[in-house]
């Protein structure tokens, strides 16, 4: 093992032993490599001759460029060409940080590690499969999720997906929850928590909320070891009052020294730059402390850092402009409004009960998407084909369930959508 790593184990193992068990084998092995090209580079930064890091310069010492690439890009040139650390750019490490207080006022003082930034939140969640899971391990989750989950966690790393029911009497099952916790015994957990959901569109109440933390304090306080990955990703967009408005994670970070609260967020949804790539690894965990913190950012920029390098300079920049315009918080609310109006929509169309002969849909009150049960046995697959074919309509199917992004269409176009839904399920074996 590395020297380096060695030494982050040790700084973790001393603040947190709960913490360095729950690291993957890779996890213990990982390390940020300050003492090599990357320290050395820092050493030589700012003196009159720098040839240490491998990117080119002009004369003047600015980055090199083409110009038919820079008169297109409306900030100055070093915040858009070099490399960003590998750790994400300080200031918008701080800012996000900032700006995670700022939106889960429930987090008042308790101490978090400073984020470090990913290539948006798929990278983010590999990443945590990096740090915290090995061959045959298990990772708990709803049996309602993203299906990227497979290829992030199973492909890549071997992992086991075990999944719990995701409703119960139209709220979050935690009876199922507590249940998949108490599978094999007192030993390491890792559960996975998507709210708001993807696929569902679901965020639990407040009162459901609280039962959900406090079964993975009883979980914890059993003396199971936990790692909680909090996927942030629709963070926001809760469009229901009584609804928990902040993440989960608030309730975790500072909830008990045997769980590991791991955050893993970013603008792509909240903020709509998808294509942008950047997102953010936040930890929190009861006691946890500077050291224990910076040694798990230590690790996470060396996970990044052996996989991509870094994330897009060019991007944390247009961001961190962004956010610090006056006019941020206005054009969002502005595309939260647009949003919202679509999800009544929806209730809207939904509510006098005229589709229940062809399709119940699941409990669903923020984000992106909701979901549809097809009814009497109607096959998913072969409704989404006749959408396509006979009606213009696209949506998305798992087995008989059908996955709307009311995200991506038109108000005046929600109720077609489900007319169209239900007389492709009336005209089922007759085409």
């Amino acid at each position: 093992m590395n020297l380096q790593a060695e030494e982050l184990n040790q700084i973790i193992s001393k603040n947190s032993p709960i913490v360095y068990s729950l690291l993957s084998e890779r996890g213990k092995e990982i390390y940020f490599p300050k003492k090599g090209i990357l320290g050395q580079s820092a050493e030589a930064k700012g003196k009159r001759i720098d040839a240490t890091i491998g990117t080119a310069v002009e004369d003047d010492k600015s980055p090199m460029r083409l110009r038919c690439i820079e008169r297109n890009i409306a900030i100055p040139p070093a915040s858009a060409f070099p490399y960003a650390p590998s750790y994400g750019r300080p200031d918008i490490r701080a800012k996000w940080k900032e700006m995670i207080y700022l939106k889960n006022p429930g987090l008042k003082s308790v101490e978090l590690s400073l984020p470090v930034v990913t290539n948006a939140l798929t990278h983010g969640l590999s990443v945590a499969g990096y740090l915290f899971l090995d061959e045959g391990d298990q990772l708990i989750m709803p049996d309602l999720n993203w299906d990227n989950y497979c290829l992030i966690f199973t492909n890549a790393y071997d992992t086991e997906i075990t999944t719990f029911n995701t409703f119960l009497n139209n709220e979050f099952d935690v009876g199922s929850m507590k249940s998949a916790l108490r599978r094999n015994g007192i030993g390491k957990k890792v559960i996975l928590l998507n709210f708001p959901n993807n696929p569902t569109g679901y965020t639990p109440s407040v009162k459901t909320a609280r039962e959900i933390v406090n079964a993975l304090k009883e979980s914890a306080e059993a003396g199971n070891r936990l790692v909680v990955l909090c996927d942030d990703a629709y963070f926001g967009l809760v469009f229901e009052e009584g609804i928990e408005t902040q993440s989960i994670f608030t309730y975790l970070a500072d909830l008990h020294e045997n769980l590991l609260a791991v955050k893993m967020d970013g603008p792509t949804k909240e903020d709509y730059v998808w294509g942008f790539r950047v997102g953010f690894i936040t930890y929190g965990i009861k006691g946890g402390n500077p050291a224990l913190f910076g040694a798990l950012a230590d690790k996470t920029a060396g996970a990044v850092r052996g996989n991509i390098s870094n994330a897009c300079n060019l991007s944390q920049s247009l961001l961190l402009k962004a956010w610090e315009s006056n006019d941020y918080q206005g054009e969002k609310e502005q595309k939260y409004q647009i949003l919202k109006k679509r999800y009544e929509k929806v209730k809207e169309v939904l509510a006098d009960g005229k589709y229940d002969k062809c399709f119940k849909a699941f409990p669903f009150n923020s984000g992106y998407f909701m979901c549809v049960q097809l009814t009497d046995g109607l096959p998913g697959e072969e409704i989404r084909q006749i959408l396509l074919k006979d009606f213009e309509t696209g949506v998305i199917c798992f087995g008989n369930i059908l996955r709307v992004a009311f995200s991506a269409v038109a108000e005046r176009d929600i109720h077609e959508l489900f007319e169209n839904i239900c007389k492709a399920c009336e005209g089922f074996g007759r085409n």
